[in-house]
């Protein structure tokens, strides 16, 4: 409570003698032994009563003395203790002690707490206007504390840093259920929390707990929470470490934007990694970097790529680490296509590096109608990958090229395909050399944008009366594909009913059958569903493991793929250009989180409305899942039957995922906002009602249940 110059009582003529003129000013006030020693006779005469003989056994009012005096005044200045205890004491009969008399009880409850008296003063009296002396003031004119004005000392607050362990390869195998130690919680990216404090009876409660603003721009970053800290990354290469239960600031990182310039794809971030002490980090200029997650110092740092001789090359994924690798993918659309880089996670020296376009001579070189090297591009991986321990494998998705024109039409030269290897393919390597031990393709040719791209979700099933390790992922489509994670052999496919390009799948071997009505070439429009900017997309379903229920984010859409003028590129080099659309059957509602069993392959239910799903789904034990979308708001469904139980409006559009965790037994749920994302910027055109902030609302948003921890 600040002290200002309004204040309507006066000190003492004994309290004014301590008062010496300094110029046009006054010196401060200073208290002495001596006043603690006659406060000690006043506080027992008018405050033992409520406040207790020894000032912190009182029976009718708070302790003067200890851990609750500090917690209620720390940091505070003695001038707003002195003018509480002189405006306020005894409650019965406040102010009438007089201000001699408050200034000594105020100097005997500063000893008692160990503040020493030299240090603690307050200003001067201002200069009265109708000659009756004033209260000290305890802030300056402009605004601040006053130089004379002391501060109490305030209790240490707990630094989570100070007891930040590293993170083992055990831990990232078998994690706690309070941390979130991987873009997807757990190396199999199935989006699950063991949590259930926060569950179906009690989520309606939630409120926030904390927020924190971030950089201004485009955020689609996943957080990690490790010990209590929590750590986000967001746009153009800021880091920061906050405590994970106040939002309090610990360390923050920022790297220089290249001098080139880059897009703001090349400025957004989906994940980091953790690994032993270090924090692991891609940046715009295509380096990781390690940082020490105590400080944020840099511990090493290395290039992927050249981004000079490389232009439009991107990390917008993030590392995953396994094994000590830590495993990145790049993306863009430059000469020879993309890959995946493995590096020494305690030195940051390359260990391996993967091509995703298969290059002429090797395994799948002739799968790109003979063209050369260079006239070769794409397979972004556009997302970490996931990982399986037991069998020792990582699983990366490759995307489609937007030089799709030289595939078109397959070559007639015997041997050679235009299939386009491993664009929308599944890669299983070897973590430790980078040996690809499967691939699967999922759709040859890819002539629509239609990504398979994204996450590779871990899961047992039973297939065929056997109990089986699968992968299970998904196009843009919303045409997912079962695989055996050990071998790439294909179980079983599953199509969500929104797309159009995919007839059918061989029941053996899992090959696409395209439908022809959306086969380019002819100089005809095509009405694709969905829109390249994905039914599916690289927003992730959440998957219980235990029900075996997949939970799915996805927006209703098409597109009209449009013939441009001789000459003309168009979007994709094909010769077309690309215009959104709702669906034919449409009704205005564009959104939709489906709940589907894996075991079943039947919907479990299915939630439409009309903004567009924009954040990854979060699954947790308390039976509840989360997702957020483009009205900017996130919502707590009930697992079972779609049931929305809680919402809450942001400031800007969420287009992250959100996480669960839980610090000294109380449970959060966080996620980032930031519009500029790629789901963000897509869909508005179906939904022009919905208006939201063109920028600079970035923030993390963090929320609880009321109370304290069970």
């Amino acid at each position: 409570m600040p002290l200002s110059g309004k204040l309507q009582y006066l000190l003492t003529s004994a309290a004014l003698a301590a008062i010496a003129p300094l110029g046009n000013a006054q010196s401060p006030i200073s208290l002495s032994a001596a006043q603690a020693a006659e406060g000690q006779s006043a506080y027992t005469q008018n405050c033992s009563g409520c406040h207790g003989r020894d000032l912190d056994d009182g029976e009718f009012a708070p302790p003067v003395k200890g851990s609750a005096f500090t917690a209620q005044w720390g940091g505070k200045s003695v001038s707003e203790l002195f003018q509480y205890i002189s405006t306020k004491m005894p409650p019965s009969n406040a102010g009438a002690l007089g201000n001699a008399t408050y200034l000594q009880v105020t100097a005997f409850i500063l000893q008692s707490n160990g503040i020493p008296l030299e240090t603690a003063t307050l200003p001067a009296a201002g200069p009265s206007a109708n000659g009756r002396p004033r209260v000290p003031a305890s802030s300056s004119p402009g605004g601040g504390l006053s130089p004379y004005a002391s501060l109490i000392p305030a209790p240490p607050k707990p630094n989570p840093l100070d007891k930040l362990t590293p993170v083992t390869d055990a831990l990232l195998q078998n994690p706690p259920a309070s941390d979130w130690l991987t873009w997807r919680r757990t190396y199999d990216d199935q989006g699950f929390s063991p949590l259930k404090q926060i569950n179906k009876s009690n989520v309606g409660q939630l409120r926030s707990a904390w927020s924190w603003s971030l950089p201004p721009g485009a955020n689609e970053a996943t957080p990690l929470v490790h010990d209590g800290v929590i750590f986000v990354h967001s746009y153009a290469d800021h880091v920061q470490a906050l405590n994970a239960s106040t939002g309090d600031l610990l360390w923050e990182f920022s790297r220089p934007v290249p001098k080139n310039g880059s897009s703001f794809l090349a400025l957004v971030k989906r994940n980091i990694a953790i690994y032993g002490n270090h924090l692991l980090v891609g940046t715009s200029d295509l380096h990781v970097v390690a940082l020490d997650v105590k400080t944020g110092e840099v511990a090493w740092d290395h290039e992927i790529v050249d981004a000079a001789k490389n232009p439009g090359k991107m990390l917008t994924g993030g590392p995953l680490v396994a094994k000590g690798k830590v495993m990145v993918g790049t993306v863009g659309q430059g000469p020879g296509g993309n890959m995946i880089v493995a590096l020494d996670a305690a030195t940051g020296q390359e260990a391996w590096r993967f091509y995703t376009i298969a290059h002429p001579g090797e395994p799948g070189g002739n799968s790109w109608n003979g063209l050369p090297l260079d006239k070769r591009s794409g397979a972004s991986v556009w997302t970490a990958g996931s990982y399986d321990p037991a069998l020792n494998l990582v699983f990366f998705g490759a995307a489609q090229t937007y030089d799709t024109g030289p595939l078109v039409h397959p070559s007639k030269e015997p041997g050679v395909t235009n299939d386009g290897l491993y664009t929308d393919t599944t890669l299983a390597f070897d973590p430790d050399t980078g040996k690809l031990v499967w691939h699967f393709q999922h759709v040859a040719n890819d002539q629509w944008d239609l990504d398979w791209a994204f996450e590779r979700q871990l899961i047992n099933l039973p297939v065929k009366g056997e109990t089986k390790r699968v992968v299970v992922t998904s196009g843009k489509e919303a045409f997912y594909d079962a695989l055996e994670a050990a071998t790439g052999k294909y179980v079983f496919s599953m199509d969500l009913g929104i797309q159009n390009v995919i007839a059918s799948a061989d029941p053996v071997t899992g090959a696409k059958t395209i439908n022809h009505a959306v086969v380019i070439g002819d100089g005809e429009t095509k009405t694709v569903c969905p829109h390249a900017g994905g039914a599916k997309s690289w927003i992730p379903g959440a998957l219980n493991p235990d029900t075996k229920i997949l939970y799915v984010p996805l927006v209703e859409s098409c597109m009209d793929l449009i013939p441009v003028d001789p000459g003309e590129r168009g979007f994709l080099s094909s010769g077309v250009r690309v215009t959104i659309r709702p669906r034919l059957d449409g009704d205005g509602k564009y959104g939709r989180f489906e709940a589907i069993n894996l075991e079943t392959r039947k919907v479990v239910w299915t939630d439409r409305q009309r903004a567009p799903q924009t954040t990854g789904a979060l699954a947790t034990a308390g039976g509840i899942v989360f997702d957020g979308s483009l009205d900017r708001f996130i919502r707590a469904y009930d697992e079972a039957n779609g049931k929305i139980l809680w919402e809450a409006r942001l400031n800007d559009v969420p287009s992250s995922c959100p996480i669960t965790y839980s610090v000294n037994g109380k449970q959060y749920v966080a996620v980032v906002v930031g519009n500029g994302g790629a789901h963000a910027i897509t869909w508005p055109p179906l939904v022009p009602e919905i208006k939201n902030p063109s920028g600079g609302g970035a923030a993390l948003w963090v929320f609880e249940l009321p109370g304290k921890a069970n």
